[in-house]
């Protein structure tokens, strides 16, 4: 009898609270806010990029430096939402810097092959094992399309199989039931994780089954990883039935130096690039089994065509290789993605120490916070935790200073050190001892 009016009262206090820290980040920051109520004038929602958006107003950050950034207001904040993974290297690091400047000296639109994406591509084929030939494009969004399609063109099949709330691009999301904007394409939804159901639904589907996609790891979906044996599975029965495998690793190939496929073993016949491989400028990337990636070479009979004005533009192709190079060394990978299962322990210790219903999932630099107890594998239980708490333990992690997603994903960059990892653990710690009263229990 008392349950349902102690439930208003917990909903009530936490409309409360969330409606105060909102406030407070409003009264600190006046600066961005008047810059977004002027954009939002030109900009439909005040920015051009969806995921940037969050209430009650996204900051503005004029300058970076190392794993910090710098608001309009002048607030300093160290980052944690590194681009969505895609600054790895964190903010303006002086290798990549003084490689764009000479490239830029010697011009930017040349309108030919030029001097830098040979050697970026020789450089991504000998570090990523499933990799033989790559194309170059301009995001991970574009990478994803050529993939899915060229898969289509070589198989002459039509269907595609992704994972229910997976995510590989804006025309490519399926969240929430995916997005009205989505291509096209025929596809059907299997469970991420779910061994025997996909597997069966791969075989139903088999006759015009063109390719599977998935992340080795959910990005957007929630940093899941998925289990060996699931890709080891799909591995086996696409070979059988003659889909081709397509690893999206836009996000995840920062989690290893050979990245997650390269961790496990397992060769898919595609995979796809993306965000930090630009070294800060814009970059996609789709490789794979010369046999599939050689259809793409004009002089071939029947050749695929592959345009894109800025496919091999020079900022892109130095930043790039300069980054991945001389940036992002064996050692250098190891010590960031360390650094990020010491974060997530300690972030799960904390946890664990205040009784909380929640848990942190991830690997490596890559990891999500979510408001529903472990372990999750799979992305359905995500939906059943109440968002306001994301959104409260957001701006409070924002009014300690850190600069953090809405969604709960942090991301780490090279600059970012285990002195960061234990000043972030400190500051959720107190988040969540303010707010224990209004944050899910454990169950005895």
């Amino acid at each position: 009898m008392n349950a349902p009016a102690a439930d208003l009262r917990r909903n009530s206090e936490l409309d409360e609270v969330l409606a105060d820290a909102r406030q407070r980040f409003t009264d600190r920051n006046p600066r961005s806010f008047a810059r977004h109520t002027e954009a939002a004038g030109y900009l439909p929602g005040g920015n051009t990029r969806a995921v940037l958006w969050y209430r009650p107003f996204p900051l503005t950050l004029v300058s970076g430096d190392g794993c910090r950034v710098t608001d309009l207001d002048g607030h300093s904040y160290v980052d944690l939402v590194s681009e969505y993974s895609a600054g790895l290297y964190g903010h303006s690091d002086p290798l990549i810097a003084a490689a764009l400047i000479e490239a830029v000296k010697g011009g930017v639109l040349l309108g030919a092959p030029n001097r830098y994406e040979a050697r970026y591509a020789e450089a991504i084929v000998e570090r990523f094992p499933a990799i033989e030939r790559v194309r170059f494009c301009n995001s991970g969004t574009e990478a994803n399309i050529m993939a899915l399609s060229a898969a289509r063109a070589v198989t002459g099949r039509s269907k595609i199989i992704a994972m229910t709330e997976g995510y590989h691009g804006g025309v490519l999301t399926f969240a929430h039931g995916g997005s009205e904007l989505n291509l096209p394409f025929p596809f059907v939804f299997a469970t991420y994780n779910d061994i025997a159901g996909t597997e069966a639904l791969v075989r139903e589907h088999a006759a015009d089954l063109a390719a599977v996609i998935l992340e080795p790891m959910m990005g957007g979906g929630g940093c899941i990883p998925a289990s060996r044996d699931f890709l080891a599975m799909l591995r086996r029965v696409t070979q059988e039935t003659g889909a081709i495998l397509i690893f999206d690793e836009v996000m995840t190939s920062r989690l290893a130096y050979r990245g997650l496929h390269g961790v496990h073993g397992i060769n898919p016949d595609m995979v796809t690039l993306g965000k930090y491989l630009g070294g800060g400028a814009s970059f996609g990337g789709f490789g794979g089994r010369a046999d599939i990636l050689d259809r793409f070479d004009p002089a071939s009979p029947k050749a695929f065509s592959h345009g894109g004005t800025f496919n091999n533009n020079i900022l892109s192709m130095t930043a790039g290789f300069t980054g991945f190079t001389q940036v992002l060394t064996e050692e250098a990978s190891k010590r960031v993605n360390d650094t990020g299962d010491y974060l997530r322990d300690g972030l799960n210790a904390a946890i664990g120490r205040r009784g909380v219903a929640a848990t942190v999932l991830g690997r490596g630099s890559l990891m999500n916070i979510h408001f529903v107890p472990g372990p999750v594998d799979t992305p359905a239980p995500l939906d059943r935790q109440d968002p306001r708490l994301l959104a409260l333990y957001h701006v409070e992690m924002m009014l300690r200073g850190y600069h953090t997603t809405p969604r709960g994903m942090l991301a780490l960059s090279l600059p970012f050190t285990r002195q960061d990892a234990d000043g972030f653990i400190e500051a959720f710690d107190d988040f969540l001892s303010v707010h224990r009263a209004l944050l899910p229990g454990r169950a005895a």
